[in-house]
């Protein structure tokens, strides 16, 4: 990045798009909170969906999840990182696809972040469930992050090469 330089549209373009998931990401989890759902209720809400409690200290859907005391410290400091390096690589990219993946991932990244400094955990609170099995409980935030990931892998594997952006 050039001092000087104004950011390329697609760049702003998923910043504001990571800004707006982890704000819908944190009204969410206050809602929920200020529901009164305690750790253990269950609520049914379709046959194969329910909304639960889980306060998770690892990463994406349980994993890692252990009551270490540096949990949080580490996954958010691997966490800001990680979306770092994304923004930079989405300011060197400029492609429409990639700010939409990469503002999808940031600002689920970003949501979860704020929790760990909130809480020291994760709110997680949706439970969906078919035939006796559970996916692991997720948030909104996630969800986001899920989604992202999948558009830059199927980005990666059909959108073609990326054209280099020509410099002005």
């Amino acid at each position: 990045m050039s001092p000087g330089r104004r950011p390329p549209r697609p760049f702003l373009a998923g910043v504001a798009l990571a800004a707006v998931i982890a704000v819908v990401d944190q009204i969410v989890k206050w809602k929920v909170l200020a529901s009164g759902l305690r750790t253990g209720d269950v609520i049914e809400v379709t046959p194969f969906f329910n909304l639960v409690l889980v306060w998770n200290r690892g990463v994406s859907f349980g994993l890692l999840n252990r009551d270490w005391a540096l949990n949080a410290l580490v996954l958010s400091l691997v966490a800001i990182a990680i979306s770092i390096g994304m923004l930079v690589w989405l300011w060197r990219s400029g492609r429409k696809t990639v700010a939409a993946a990469v503002g999808l991932v940031v600002g689920g990244a970003i949501g979860n972040v704020v929790d760990r400094a909130l809480y020291g955990a994760v709110v997680d609170f949706l439970d969906v469930h078919a035939y006796g099995y559970h996916w692991p409980a997720f948030n909104v935030a996630d969800s986001a992050i899920t989604i992202g990931a999948a558009i830059l892998v199927v980005d990666a594997l059909f959108g073609g090469a990326e054209a280099p952006k020509k410099e002005p």
